[in-house]
């Protein structure tokens, strides 16, 4: 068994706000709707209703889950679909009645929302292959004191007959994190992996693998994505996520207004680019931190307005990777493109250790387990880039993660803009200097990334359920929402 995940899993494209629970809810809704075809059952059915349990009750409507349940009904994707053509599927519609039809499994991705036939009209509509079913808002209930076993993001789909008295098909899916999902009953299949040349479980694996074949970290994640995507083009494939984040760091930089929701937040990243232009210049290690920032809280605010974002490991968590990559290209002598794919490669080995031994989920570790994580991947990325050896990347990680233990998940309102926009631009700083230290020692030290990985899973454990993505205490409760 490897840890390792491949750098297009762990930094997939998707929507803001939420990776697991805007990203991951789309996808098992759509998967659900998928099972509805494959099991021949699509005809059959006349309503569809999902129960959010756990944290996604609990913070669902400030990251969109109803939203994103319905559009993956729908058959759209996180990855292709237009943001705005999920915004309001869910939201949109009146409280009760029936509101509108839903176009279960339509993967044209143009929406389908249509009004819906009078009182009781029993008719269905079919369009372009999909099937068309009456849907309306209380079709999502929330329940966030029920709390699964497999996992605090849960959400069970049920297809029902004409009279809704027998289902004709329920699942259960888990939202885990970065917008990975599992059904149900499917955890003996994760596995079945494919090859990998260089299978490693721990840091330490890790480190020795790089000393027996005598090559980097980047270098053993790319020859394992090599054997996981033969004959793609893995390089330009790195490109076109890199060309997201990028897109993503640009946009932020640009966009002005309001984030949406109560809490008034103002877009602050593109009136702060404003402020660096207007001192150029002058270039500095300090204005270099000061525009590192501008980058993280650019792509953050581009994942709370609901825009297109990389997840990175999270979308909570988005900012920092591409923050951090962006200073390297532009205040770092001698960055080039190949040493981006350099970077995310070597954060793509790391944040596969915290996925795999303890948990990339704000709902199951807290906050440690988002921005801790990907703090971390940045640090280690940046050291490798700065020239680092794989020990000096390893004790990049190790500081940057041990510098987050204990963080708390508390979005005020459930919403991902406080702390979460300016706790990116922080860590994307912690990063760098988590990086520069590293590269001041020879990479020996006594806390090892295996330890702190561990540690943060068991203070993931021993944390309070309201610390985890639930808005039930720490900030949440002690910030006026208006």
């Amino acid at each position: 068994m490897t840890a390792y995940v491949s750098l297009f899993d762990l930094l997939s494209v998707g929507i803001g706000p939420s990776s697991s629970h805007t990203v991951g809810p789309m996808r098992a809704a759509r998967s659900f709707a998928g099972s509805l075809a494959a099991a021949g059952l699509l005809d059959d059915v006349r309503a569809v209703t999902c129960s959010l349990f756990g944290s996604l009750g609990a913070t669902g409507i400030g990251h969109g889950t109803p939203d994103a349940v319905v559009a993956g009904l729908e058959g759209f994707d996180p990855e292709t679909c237009d943001p705005s053509s999920v915004r309001g599927a869910w939201s949109g519609l009146r409280l009760s009645g029936r509101q509108s039809l839903v176009a279960v499994g339509a993967a044209s991705g143009a929406r389908m929302l249509v009004p819906a036939m009078p009182q009781g009209t029993r008719e269905t509509l079919r369009l372009a292959g999909t099937h068309v079913v009456e849907f309306h808002r209380d079709d999502i209930t929330l329940d966030p004191h029920t709390r699964l076993p497999g996992h605090p993001n849960a959400l069970t789909l049920t297809a029902w007959n004409e009279d809704r008295t027998s289902p004709l098909l329920t699942e259960t899916y888990y939202s885990i994190g970065g917008g990975f999902i599992r059904r149900e009953g499917e955890e003996a299949q994760l596995a079945a992996l494919a090859p990998h040349p260089l299978p490693f479980s721990t840091a330490d694996e890790l480190l020795a693998i790089c000393a027996r074949e005598g090559i980097s970290i980047d270098e053993v994640a790319l020859r394992n994505e090599v054997a996981l995507h033969p004959g793609h083009d893995v390089g330009a494939r790195i490109d076109v996520i890199w060309a997201a984040m990028a897109s993503c760091v640009e946009n932020g930089l640009t966009n002005t207004g309001m984030l949406p929701g109560p809490l008034g937040v103002k877009r602050r990243a593109s009136a702060l680019r404003a402020k660096l232009e207007a001192d150029e210049p002058r270039v500095d290690r300090e204005r270099s931190g000061e525009w590192l920032q501008a980058f993280a809280l650019a792509v953050n605010e581009e994942n709370a307005s609901g825009g297109r974002v990389v997840t990175a490991p999270t979308n909570g968590a988005a900012g920092i990777l591409p923050a951090v990559a962006y200073y390297y290209l532009r205040f770092v002598p001698g960055a080039d493109p190949a040493g981006i794919r350099r970077y995310l490669l070597t954060a793509t080995a790391i944040g596969s250790l915290f996925k795999a031994n303890a948990s990339i989920s704000g709902a199951e570790a807290g906050c440690q387990g988002e921005v801790g994580s990907a703090c971390a991947m940045a640090a280690g990325a940046l050291c490798a880039v700065l020239g680092g050896t794989p020990e000096q990347v390893e004790n990049a990680a190790e500081i940057a993660m041990e510098h987050h233990l204990g963080l708390t998940c508390d979005p005020v309102g459930g919403l991902v803009q406080i702390p979460c926009i300016e706790r990116n631009a922080i860590a994307a700083s912690t990063a760098v200097s988590a990086a520069r230290l590293a590269m001041l020692g020879d990479g020996t030290h006594i806390v090892s990334l295996d330890t702190v990985i561990e540690t943060m899973r068991q203070t993931g454990i021993d944390m309070s359920t309201k610390y985890k993505e639930t808005s039930e205490g720490g900030l949440a409760v002690n910030v006026i929402e208006c």
